[in-house]
């Protein structure tokens, strides 16, 4: 039976024990060049990013975090449902210096552009990533997971599939640039994920998955690891990648939908986590790996 979605009326929220979950034998296993042997949380990204998991799916820990921030969610703990999302941006604004830039180490003497760096926060990482998901925002959030999650990302404005080559070269460049002059963003992302799963598992407490579609207009441009029957696929994501709880919203970007059962573990952010961050498009960022996929028809 599926539990009514409240992040979307159009979206499903499934239970570990529903019929509409893939059990099938097949468990294909993340390419050994699409994955770190180390990572930041308590599964090994062989696992985490395995098909198994996306079937399978268990809570992600990111090291420390939780215990380095524990009086962050006492203060969630003691406040009604619709005040935690200010708690938490107040929390970031304070922790991480947010709004005194000249706390950190801002001087007068700092490059001109500084104090824009300075002031990049993952509220603007998120924004940009909406805009555009190849930005330099992009790389910083796929260098992020890549990171904290041993999964290391697919295509950034091309296809990234040797850690010697120029491409990757390019996209650790854009990244290091993004991150340089700021406070803390991947540990602002720590936060971000880690509230992002509190809220989920405090609205949804019995749901393990929830419906996702995204829009494409050529399958083959998405890694193949599989072919099956009635239209479904094996696939590798990227890392990173842009989804919506909205069918009819993903159609507006692709003559094909695919149509996915995303563990909540794997979601990093949504529309309406925190009110004002991401406008329209019923957007959730995905955190990736192999996944079976249904592929839909408008």
């Amino acid at each position: 039976m599926k539990n009514k979605n409240v992040l979307n009326p159009g979206a499903a929220l499934i239970p570990d024990n529903s019929p509409t979950l893939c059990r099938g034998d097949d468990k294909a296993t993340l390419p050994r060049n699409a994955r770190l042997p180390i990572n930041r949380c308590n599964l090994p990204a062989v696992v985490l990013g395995s098909l198994t998991y996306q079937q399978h799916p268990s809570p992600l820990l990111l090291d420390g975090v939780a215990e380095l921030h524990r009086d962050l969610f006492r203060r969630l703990g003691a406040v009604a449902p619709a005040q935690r999302g200010d708690v938490f941006r107040d929390y970031l604004t304070v922790h991480f210096q947010l709004e005194w830039p000249e706390q950190m180490g801002l001087s007068g003497r700092i490059a001109r552009g500084g104090k824009q760096r300075a002031r990049a926060n993952y509220v603007r990482m998120i924004r940009g990533w909406s805009f555009d998901s190849d930005s330099r925002e992009g790389a910083v959030l796929k260098g992020w997971v890549e990171s904290r999650f041993g999964l290391m990302p697919r295509w950034h404005g091309e296809a990234l599939r040797d850690p010697a080559g120029d491409a990757y070269g390019r996209y650790q460049e854009m990244r290091s640039a993004g991150l340089y002059g700021t406070s803390a963003l991947e540990a602002q992302f720590d936060l971000v994920y880690t509230f992002c799963q509190h809220e989920l598992a405090e609205r949804h407490p019995m749901a393990r998955h929830v419906m996702l579609y995204r829009g494409v207009n050529r399958v083959s441009d998405h890694e193949i690891l599989a072919k099956g029957l009635g239209g479904r696929h094996t696939l590798l994501l990227n890392n990173l990648s842009s989804f919506s709880c909205s069918r009819e919203r993903a159609g507006e970007f692709g003559d094909y939908i695919l149509a996915v059962d995303i563990p909540l573990s794997k979601i990093f952010f949504y529309c309406g986590l925190l009110p004002g961050v991401l406008q329209g498009e019923d957007e959730f960022l995905v955190i990736g790996g192999v996944v079976d996929v249904e592929l839909l028809t408008l």
